[in-house]
């Protein structure tokens, strides 16, 4: 069995003339994303490795989760790919996983993360909200073989407060 845990970047803050790989959190998005990591620290589940997208609002919402979850950072690999919105990169790259990771917990964008969890989990996600944690249970031994799994856990900032 593998799981996946998708984890959408907080929320981000338009206040700055930067570009959007560069957008910083908002107040809002620290506080959400250490709710939720926080609430999954009390699941039994613990990452083999950690990616994330290189945009600032998405490695900063991977650091919040890995200081949350007592991890080295070092443990974070960051790869461009995952800066997409359509999901196609996002699924190419999951599929070409090393097989010796069964946990794999990754943090990035919408469009993406959302259709990622509505075409291979089991449960309707109208929206992957900002902060939102999926693990979706998969019963391959690849990963080349991603299909759709069992939708186990969903842990939401509006569910926390």
């Amino acid at each position: 069995m593998r799981q996946l845990v998708l984890i959408r970047h907080a929320k981000s803050s338009w206040e700055y003339d930067v570009t959007d790989a560069e957008r910083p959190l908002k107040k809002r998005g620290f506080r959400d994303a250490a709710l939720v990591s926080k609430a999954f620290k009390n699941t039994s589940i613990l990452p083999d490795v950690i990616f994330s997208s290189p945009a600032n609002r998405a490695l900063s919402t991977c650091k919040i989760f890995v200081k949350n979850l007592n991890l080295d950072e070092k443990r974070i690999n960051i790869v461009e790919e995952l800066y997409d919105f359509g999901g196609e990169n996002v699924i190419n790259f999951i599929k070409n996983i090393d097989d010796s990771y069964e946990k794999v917990m990754i943090f990035g964008h919408n469009h993406a993360f959302t259709s990622i969890c509505n075409i291979f989990g089991d449960q309707f996600i109208d929206n992957l909200p900002t902060s939102g944690l999926v693990v979706i249970n998969l019963d391959v031994t690849s990963w080349q073989d991603f299909k759709k799994g069992i939708t186990k856990l969903t842990i939401f900032p509006r569910d926390l407060k």
